[in-house]
C-alpha cells in the first residue's frame, strides 16, 4: 500500500511568522514521519493565488498590525477560496493575527478597521494594553476527555465569539480571547483558531510519538495516495 500524502498550505509563512509559529508546520512533519505519511508543503505569500480547498491543512500564524494590513489587503481576492475550504472542511490552524483575519474584521484601536475573511463568525476589537501572559485553557475536542493546552499569548486584540462557533477552550491560567468571558480561541467544523503561540502544537501534551512509529494511526481522512 502506496503511503498517504498530507498536502499542506502554509499562508504567508514569512509575513505572518512571530513567536516561532512555523513550530506547528515542523511539529506536523514529524508527527506524519513517526507515523509513515508524506507530507507536501506549499508556501503562498502575498500575490500568490491557489484553490485552498485543495489542501487538507491550512496553517497560518501571527503578525504585528504593519503586517496584518498588508495581508488583509491580500486576503481580498482570496477569501472566497478560503470560505470554500473552511466549509468543505479542510482542517486550519489560524494563530493569533490569522485567527484575527479569518473573522469578520480586526477594529485596530487606533487606526482603520481591516476586513477578515470571514470564514468565522468572529470580530475583534483593539484595546489600549497587551496581554502578555503564559496561557493554559482546558479544552473537551481530544481523546480521553479534557485536556490542557499551554503556550503564550501577546495580543491586544479583544475578541467575541458569534453564531455558531465555540470556543477552543476554557481559560485555566491568562486572558484568552478577551479577558472578559473566560475562552479562549474558537472553533467551527475543522477550524482550530486561537492565541496560543509556543508554539502550539508541539506544547500539546495530548499528540505524542507513538510507542512504535511503525504501527498503524487513525486514518487521515482527507489525506491522498502518494503521487
Amino acid at each position: 500500500m502506496e503511503p498517504m500524502t498530507l498536502r499542506i498550505c502554509h499562508l504567508y509563512p514569512t509575513l505572518l511568522s512571530v513567536a516561532g509559529d512555523r513550530g506547528n508546520l515542523f511539529a506536523i512533519q514529524r508527527r506524519c514521519e513517526w507515523r509513515g505519511l508524506k507530507t507536501d508543503v506549499t508556501e503562498i505569500g502575498v500575490g500568490q493565488m491557489t484553490d485552498f480547498a485543495s489542501y487538507d491543512v491550512i496553517l497560518s500564524h501571527g503578525g504585528q498590525d504593519k503586517e496584518m494590513d498588508v495581508a488583509a489587503r491580500d486576503l481580498a481576492p482570496k477569501a472566497a477560496s478560503i470560505r470554500e475550504a473552511v466549509e468543505s472542511d479542510v482542517v486550519v490552524l489560524a494563530v493569533c493575527a490569522a485567527y484575527q483575519l479569518f473573522g469578520q474584521y480586526y477594529q485596530q484601536y487606533q487606526g482603520e478597521r481591516l476586513e477578515g475573511v470571514g470564514a468565522i463568525d468572529v470580530r475583534t476589537e483593539g484595546g489600549n494594553t497587551r496581554f502578555m501572559n503564559h496561557l493554559a485553557a482546558e479544552c473537551s475536542f481530544g481523546p480521553g476527555g479534557k485536556q490542557t493546552l499551554v503556550g503564550f499569548e501577546n495580543h491586544s486584540g479583544r475578541t467575541y465569539l458569534g453564531t455558531g462557533i465555540e470556543p477552543l477552550g476554557k481559560v485555566i491560567a491568562g486572558s484568552g480571547n478577551n479577558g472578559e468571558d473566560g475562552f479562549e480561541g474558537a472553533r467551527y467544523r475543522q477550524v482550530y483558531a486561537t492565541y496560543l503561540h509556543g508554539p502550539v502544537l508541539p506544547k500539546i501534551p495530548l499528540v505524542h510519538r507513538p510507542s512504535d512509529p511503525s504501527g498503524t494511526a487513525p486514518p487521515l481522512r482527507r489525506c491522498r495516495p502518494a503521487q
